[in-house]
């Protein structure tokens, strides 16, 4: 490997890059308006596009892209070369600041939910100077946000960038307020992201997953995770190498790929960056997603990014690590060591539990995908459930605050927020707790319920609105106010007490967690078809609208998208089903029933005693037969579910409807795999794709 200081971020064109390729004034223009959000002249793009074309011709680019995430999910790229025609019939290399700025990809086929229509193809691409351009695969992509002719963002950047404004100024308030100085406070992520690595031959011959990213069909191995021996062990050698490879791509993007290890399931790993700036987080992620599937293929891999590829053994989670620091280096989550910086932090987290009470269904609704809804309540994941954990002694300190007594911890006592010391805090004060879907870490909440798929753009969308507002409500009630620091205690007081229900340190996989939940008045939204249509309820739309995150009419466009995606999952996964048991699952049996009568009849012949091949026949004839009915069950099933035109209501009928028939036809299937002779069986075993050599 190169040294890798050297290499880190040499694909990149970062401010290092900028530095000493721009002219002076043009680097502090552009500085500016990376670190302030402020406009970016026409003069000063054209010198930075010629600079980055530049640098990015001599890397060996021929092609730039406008790099952006439309609501698919995933990436979207339109690349263009950089030549131009000259007079005397041939080329030069050149890209203007108005390229750089602004592109226009036809934008007809990306969903929209209803904000435009198919005809109206027109789109645009506008840069965010805050991300760095890098190159990858020749060309040199430029990120960027992405909207229609009308201003309606059709991405999932735009509104992360809308929601980063918002609580920046939000936190800005509240840091006026203890004589804090600073020009900007920016969320930030740090996104771990778990896979799995199987065959690439025998990913091939699984058209389930080739078509779904998850098997649809498949017995359980003799063997699972139940020895707990892959969790954290020795990394294969091939793995290793892949793992290896992999870093090298990722630092040459300036991904600051830190931590990898085995995870608890057979096949599955995991990969851990340190925390950046939201949006760069965001952006890095897709690269990281991206790398992995490119990397695997050339180490005769295939990367497994869906929640839950394979059933009985863990899924795979995207855990976000997010806090909120300020530009002069302050993290706002992190406990201090006077008593200004503990009311300050206390005053923060305050607003983070009750902003996640409030808006617990947002916080569901922004990790529901019908993959995620195999994952979250089994015992591998977080339930569905928001509950915050904060460990044994911030909960005691809290519930000192809000019930006005002494907190006794070696001594330290008297907790009159503003005027003594708060007891001495330390980061890893507790057990961590894998069962809550919001825990505090020691500077940092961990959102453990985004699916490993997931771009990480609307959670912390959602997370950055709900704390600005409340953020927001915390200012109203401390500005001007004659007597702030016991204004300031009565506050935090009052929304620790109204907030408790939302606090659970406790085992989120027992039976009683359900119960208990409901008694506190917290949402239990199962699957994706009950938390979507909660995007539009009043206080929703409110909360967005008010901040500038979202119009109304964009929020019911992706109410509809969500919904829409989460039908044309499911109708692909009942096709594929359909279609597999079809030709391939029931032909098989047929098969090896034919060659164990066969077998019986010779040896009934031979004066010998089938009763092996009678007995076998006979159970797999009735798997058989049970399989090809549900199998047609399941046709029925699909046909009426296709003709349902509202989506919510379309949806629920995928949920309840189809997603059953699909498990009743598995049932048998998946025991007919434990009979039928292994060379008469179609597909790779589980036993084979998770146990390779």
């Amino acid at each position: 490997m190169s040294n890798i200081p050297e290499l880190f971020g040499e694909d990149v064109f970062n401010l290092k890059v900028m530095k000493q390729r721009l002219p002076k004034e043009t680097f502090k223009a552009l500085k500016k308006t990376i670190d302030n959000a402020e406009p970016l002249d026409l003069s000063v793009a054209n010198v930075v596009a010629n600079a980055m074309k530049d640098w990015a011709v001599e890397k060996g680019a021929t092609h730039f892209t406008h790099w952006f995430q439309p609501m698919t999910g995933l990436t979207a790229e339109k690349h263009d070369s950089f030549i131009s025609p000259t007079p005397d019939g041939g080329v030069i290399m050149e890209l203007s600041g108005k390229e750089l700025i602004k592109g226009e990809p036809d934008a007809s086929s990306f969903p929209s939910g209803g904000l435009r229509a198919t005809f109206e193809a027109r789109g645009y691409t506008a840069w965010d100077p805050t991300s760095y351009a890098f190159i990858k695969d020749g060309s040199l992509c430029i990120p960027t946000a992405f909207c229609s002719y009308t201003g309606e963002a059709l991405d999932k950047k735009t509104p992360l960038l809308r929601s980063m404004d918002a609580v920046s100024k939000s936190a800005l308030k509240i840091l006026d307020l203890f004589g804090v100085k600073a020009n900007r406070v920016s969320s930030t992520v740090g996104p771990e992201q778990e896979y799995f690595l199987i065959e690439r031959e025998d990913y091939a011959k699984r058209k389930d997953l080739i078509y779904t990213g998850r098997t649809l069909f498949g017995a359980p191995a003799p063997k699972g995770q139940e020895l707990e021996d892959h969790y954290f062990g020795s990394v294969k050698m091939r793995v290793s190498a892949y793992m290896k490879d992999l870093d090298e791509e990722l630092w040459k993007l300036g991904i600051t790929a830190k931590t990898k290890h085995n995870e608890v399931a057979p096949a599955q790993h995991e990969l851990a960056p340190i925390f950046s700036t939201t949006n760069i987080a965001s952006d890095h992620n897709q690269l990281t997603m991206e790398a992995m599937r490119k990397t695997a293929k050339k180490h005769g891999f295939k990367c497994l990014l869906h929640e839950k590829p394979f059933a009985g053994v863990n899924g795979s989670g995207k855990h976000n690590n997010w806090s909120l620091s300020t530009d002069t280096g302050i993290n706002l989550l992190d406990p201090g060591k006077t008593p200004a910086e503990n009311a300050q932090f206390l005053l923060f987290l305050t607003a983070v539990i009750k902003a996640v009470n409030k808006y617990q269904d947002l916080l569901r609704l922004s990790v529901a995908t019908a993959g995620n809804d195999h994952r979250l309540g089994a015992n591998e994941a977080p339930p569905a459930i928001i509950s915050i954990f904060l460990g044994d002694e911030l909960t005691a300190i809290l519930d000192a605050i809000c019930n006005d007594v002494d907190y006794d911890n070696d001594g330290v006592a008297d907790l009159q927020i503003g005027v003594d010391v708060l007891p001495s805090f330390p980061k890893d004060n507790t057990d961590r707790n894998r069962t809550s879907p919001f825990a505090f870490t020691g500077n940092r909440f961990e959102f453990r319920m985004p699916g490993s798929r997931l771009s990480v753009a609307g959670p912390n969308t959602v997370l950055n609105t709900i704390v600005a507002e409340v953020l927001d409500e915390f200012a109203e009630k401390l500005t001007g106010v004659d007597d702030f620091q016991g204004t300031l205690h009565e506050l935090i007081k009052e929304t620790i007490k109204e907030n408790q229900n939302i606090i659970f340190n406790g085992d989120g996989y027992s039976d009683e967690w359900p119960k208990e939940a409901e008694k506190r008045g917290l949402l239990n939204l199962r699957s994706t078809p009950e938390a979507i249509p909660h995007f539009a309820d009043p206080k929703n739309i409110e909360v967005f609208e008010k901040h500038g995150v979202y119009t109304e009419t964009e929020i019911r466009s992706r109410v509809e998208i969500l919904l829409e995606e989460y039908v044309k999952i499911l109708n692909i996964e009942a096709l594929t089903m359909i279609d597999m048991a079809k030709k391939d699952i029931l032909p098989a049996v047929s098969s090896y029933v034919r060659k164990l009568s066969q077998t019986a009849k010779l040896a009934k012949e031979c004066g010998a005693d089938p009763a092996y091949e009678i007995d076998l026949v006979k159970k797999l004839t009735d798997l058989e037969k049970e399989t090809y009915k549900n199998l047609q069950n399941l046709e029925d099933i699909t046909v009426k579910a296709s003709g349902i035109e509202d989506m919510k209501e379309a949806a629920t009928f995928y949920h309840d409807e189809v997603l059953t028939a699909m498990g009743m036809l598995r049932a048998p299937a998946d025991q007919l795999e434990t009979l039928v002779g292994e060379k008469y069986w179609p597909y790779p075993t589980y036993g084979k794709m998770l146990f390779y050599v």
